[in-house]
């Protein structure tokens, strides 16, 4: 009798807990992949020597230490001044196409930073449209005037200022429309302009929601490889492509990486602070919303004008230019070439994005099914390649996979005479490797937010009709999440079109994606050919933005 009841003891326990020890391991796997760049990096940069270090002090560093944080700076500055600014007109005043703005201003999400530098490098440099027609208006010469450069640090931070403000805008005017009129009002009648009351009130709740989009655009900032190395502006991520390709040199890439790889985490980690502090401006919402002033004349005009610049010049007039380049380009999409590139890139796109969505399923549902010290920790490692460059994920894996494959063929040659190979380095696997330590947290963030309204008790409910962890997760979770999921995919399937410095240095010989065929000709002073490419990859980009802007209009 009693081992009857320890049998079906035994059965209930493997049904409430069947699938969740291999779910485990994987979650843990995928961890441990996230991980294994970074501790690569470190490896490789600590055993580099001292010579290395010695020789980048003194030559390049300091430089690439002055370029980096000048950069950081400006772009932090700039998307503040417009994030917020837009953030704050389209959702606390009224004037004429604010509905329609207020949708707009996220739209130059969709252009990679490097794009606007091509459009705008054509546009605006010497032998550009506008200083072709001044020098024919007025009759000057080439040294009769003096024009801003747009390949310099300043024109590299304009921009990514125009590409990454909509991070700061969109969380800044989430926080605005959660904020109560309250505490404005009370700043009013006691004397408060509205001026001031916004500076003194409504800024200081929306903080938290501020400071996180600005260290989101910094991040990306110092993940940006195309716009700077177009502009000759020499920064980390640069430095890193200089030394594993131009100068073969892996110690010093490595030792790049890890100072680009421990200011991408600080600022992780100071995202991670800031995010455990915002609870204080919740102070601020309560039922009575603000109501928004209705501007006239020509504030209504000023206001109208500030939103429209940042939408002209960060979408419409690179759209406009790409497309006319686009003409002029002689670049065939049609071509068999071209078949080649855009299918090499929805190939890479669709299986990253793949294999990331159930990444951030494994990982994201562990963490619902066993909480605790160890999914916590899993889910956070897993975070962690948001912060991490590009260029900086691609050495860590090119390091000791080379490694391996460099070993395994000396032992395969000693023992069986049979030379290998590079069987890891170089394929597409490791690149959707790298493209999945990258965009995890894109992917988890969306998985989560969807689980989000997944209630406990139909967990429960699952359960106790008999239901595996994993038939819970086939049965009930998946089939809610579709919308969730897809917008995961998505996103994951735009960001790695868009990618650049991991393609650039991890792809397979002879394949080239969209963006690494526009980074090329634009490298080759071929921008007008360089817009074809750069036109499709805008155009898939925009899909995401789709959805973003659908969310957007039903949250006025």
């Amino acid at each position: 009798m009693s081992e009857a009841i320890e049998l079906a003891a035994n059965g209930k326990r493997r049904r409430r807990h069947g699938g969740a020890g291999p779910l485990a391991g994987l979650a843990y796997t995928v961890a441990a992949v996230c991980l294994l760049p970074m501790l690569a990096v470190v490896l490789a940069a600590v055993t580099g020597g001292t010579d290395t270090v010695s020789h980048l002090l003194d030559t390049v560093l300091p430089r690439y230490v002055g370029s980096t944080l000048a950069l950081v700076t400006l772009v932090a500055a700039g998307t503040f001044a417009l994030g917020v600014g837009a953030a704050w007109l389209v959702t606390m005043t009224r004037f004429p196409g604010v509905r329609i703005l207020e949708i707009m201003l996220v739209l130059p999400l969709a252009f990679p930073a490097y794009v606007l530098a091509y459009a705008y490098t054509y546009l605006l440099d010497h032998p550009g449209i506008v200083q072709s027609t001044l020098r024919d208006v007025t009759g000057w010469g080439p040294r009769d005037y003096w024009f801003p450069e747009i390949r310099s640090l300043w024109g590299a931070a304009a921009m990514l200022v125009l590409v990454f403000y909509p991070y700061v805008y969109l969380l800044a005017r989430a926080a605005f429309l959660q904020q109560s009129s309250a505490a404005f009002l009370a700043a009013r009648t006691l004397g408060k302009s509205a001026w001031a009351a916004f500076w003194t009130v409504s800024l200081p709740m929306a903080r938290p929601a501020i400071a996180a989009g600005v260290l989101l655009a910094v991040m990306e900032t110092i993940a940006d490889f195309g716009t700077v190395a177009y502009f000759s502006v020499q920064t980390f991520a640069t430095g890193i492509y200089t030394s594993w390709f131009s100068m073969a040199d892996r110690a010093a890439a490595a030792q790049l990486a890890l100072c680009l790889l421990s200011f991408a985490l600080l600022l992780a980690v100071t995202e991670r602070l800031q995010r455990g502090r915002a609870k204080y401006h919740e102070a601020g919402k309560r039922q009575m919303a603000m109501e928004p002033a209705q501007l006239r004349g020509w504030r209504a005009a000023l206001a109208m004008l500030l939103c429209v610049i940042p939408v002209v010049l960060g979408c419409v007039l690179p759209a406009i230019v790409l497309f006319v380049m686009g003409l002029g380009g002689e670049q065939d999409l049609l071509s068999r070439r071209y078949i080649g590139f855009i299918q090499n890139s929805i190939t890479l796109a669709g299986t990253a994005a793949v294999v990331t969505l159930m990444a951030a399923i494994t990982v994201g549902f562990f963490q619902r099914l066993r909480p605790g010290r160890g999914s916590a920790t899993a889910g956070y490692v897993a975070r962690l390649g948001y912060a991490v460059p590009g260029g900086v994920i691609a050495v860590g894996l090119m390091v000791p996979f080379a490694a391996f494959d460099n070993a395994l063929d000396a032992w395969m040659r000693a023992t069986f005479g049979i030379s290998t190979g590079l069987l890891v380095t170089g394929s597409i696997w490791l690149l959707v490797a790298a493209y999945m330590v990258r965009f995890l947290a894109a992917a988890l963030g969306a998985y989560e937010g969807g689980q989000s309204t997944v209630h406990a008790n139909m967990d429960a409910a699952s359960r106790s009709l008999g239901e595996t962890p994993l038939g819970t997760l086939r049965r009930v979770h998946l089939p809610i999440l579709t919308p969730s999921l897809l917008t995961a995919l998505l996103i994951v399937f735009v960001d790695v079109m868009k990618e650049l410095p991991a393609t650039l240095i991890m792809r397979p010989f002879n394949y080239d994606t969209l963006a690494v065929q526009a980074y090329r000709l634009a490298s080759d002073e071929r921008l007008e050919g360089a817009a074809v490419p750069s036109l499709v990859i805008v155009a898939v980009g925009l899909l995401p933005v789709i959805l973003i802007c659908r969310q957007v209009g039903r949250n006025r």
